[in-house]
């Protein structure tokens, strides 16, 4: 029976059998005990199902990619051990040194900062582009030697929408994977695999967990992509001698996730911790309400900041005049969420004079959770890039950006009013 996303997100990952708990338990261990030596043999051959060390699979682990999976429309899902980790395992499982990322400018500075400095010393390249870019002016970054095409639903912090269909049918095209972080919409404004992507990731330490206790990440296979014959996917087509020869490509469903989990997280390690896993499960209980009331606040303070004389931009795709505004009612029409930027008239030292005022919102390097929030992100999570690169990730020195919570919406106009008015 195919539920709403409402239900997934209670009822989503986990079914108990009589007398199990109702809800996941930790399992807080490292191993498993097995009374056949076959059955232990059958799980390192990946001829069955099952836990044998927690590095590679971990029942609770187990509940919440399951519960994103389905969230999501997936085949599989793989628990990392944070939003970062789970984008360099994706890099780790498609690229080998010479290859190459063809990636949107417009995203998370770690995320820019991985492809353009740290995957460069393993001999992976970045080759960016402006998501806004016509589809010819992008495609020319694309060679035999690309993995994926990497892209945000809504960009942090420049809050650009993505145009799917525009780097879809580039994916298509040439037969190349199309990778989604969908952080900031959740698969309750807008689920990827719906409009051509093939692999979607999260930092689960975003929405999904909500409380802002539990550092995570989330990759998630659709399914829906065909590596058998793909001359771009050599490793997927040739045998895994650490497995017996097992080809990836012959698999019949979760290709991509069943190589990430069985090479890469078991060689690096780094999988979602138990208790992590659990509380982001729980977390994901109240996800399709907590988004409703994210967006219905950020629209409405957007709203009132774009009125106010102290503000020269603001970004939300709620607003009619964002350039964005017809591509979120195409591809989150439910909702654009509850992250926002706008430009403070002035220099830095407004925009720091300006936050330090605040005093329900607080400022913290955090985004996402059901506490409003607020970063200067070119002198935190954006300050190693230089002032050129700043500008090419849509980020100019005078951006802030803002983190609506679930609190009263008048409220978290109130305190940015007060703040304001200092300036």
């Amino acid at each position: 029976m195919a539920y709403k996303q409402d239900t997934i997100c209670v009822q989503g990952g986990y079914r108990p059998k009589s007398g199990e708990s109702r809800i996941p338990p930790i399992a807080q261990s490292t191993t498993y005990f097995y009374e056949s030596t076959q059955a232990m043999a059958d799980l390192f051959d990946l001829k069955a199902d099952g836990y044998f060390y927690s590095r590679l699979a971990n029942p609770t682990v187990a509940a919440f990619e399951g519960k994103v999976a389905e969230l999501e429309g997936g085949v599989a899902a793989i628990g990392c051990a944070s939003g970062m980790s789970a984008i360099t395992l994706l890099a780790l499982t498609l690229c080998e040194a010479g290859d190459n990322i063809v990636t949107s400018s417009a995203i998370y500075g770690g995320s820019f900062n991985l492809f353009s400095v740290t995957l460069p010393k393993f001999g992976i390249e970045g080759r960016f582009f402006d998501p806004d870019a016509p589809a010819e002016e992008i495609e020319k970054l694309i060679d035999e030697k690309t993995k994926f095409i990497y892209t945000e639903t809504v960009a942090n912090p420049s809050i650009k929408v993505l145009d799917f269909d525009k780097v879809a049918a580039i994916s298509k095209k040439y037969g190349v994977l199309f990778v989604v972080d969908n952080t900031l919409a959740t698969p309750i404004l807008c689920r990827p695999f719906e409009w051509g992507a093939h692999i979607v990731v999260h930092s689960s330490s975003k929405y999904l967990d909500g409380h802002a206790a539990a550092l995570g990440g989330v990759i998630v296979d659709g399914g829906n992509f065909n590596f058998k014959g793909n001359g771009r996917y050599p490793a997927f087509n040739t045998p895994d001698e650490s497995y017996h020869g097992l080809v990836y490509a012959d698999l019949p469903s979760a290709q991509f996730a069943t190589k990430c989990r069985a090479q890469i997280v078991r060689d690096t390690g780094a999988i979602m911790a138990p208790q992590n896993a659990f509380l982001s499960w729980i977390g994901c209980d109240t996800l399709a309400l907590r988004m409703e009331r994210h967006s219905s606040n950020a629209k409405a303070v957007a709203a009132y900041l774009d009125k106010h004389p102290k503000i020269d931009w603001v970004l939300h795709a709620s607003l009619p005049n964002n350039r964005y505004h017809a591509l979120a009612q195409k591809y989150l029409p439910k909702g654009q969420g509850g992250m926002l930027s706008f430009g403070i008239k002035g220099d830095v030292h407004q925009a720091a004079r300006f936050m330090e005022a605040l005093q329900l919102i607080t400022q913290e390097t955090h985004v996402a959770d059901v506490r409003s929030c607020v970063l200067h992100p070119a002198s935190t999570t954006h300050r190693q890039l230089t002032k050129e690169e700043l500008v090419q990730a849509g980020v100019p020195e005078n951006l802030v950006r803002l983190s609506v919570g679930i609190e009263h919406p008048d409220d978290i106009i109130a305190d940015l009013d007060q703040a304001l008015a200092k300036i």
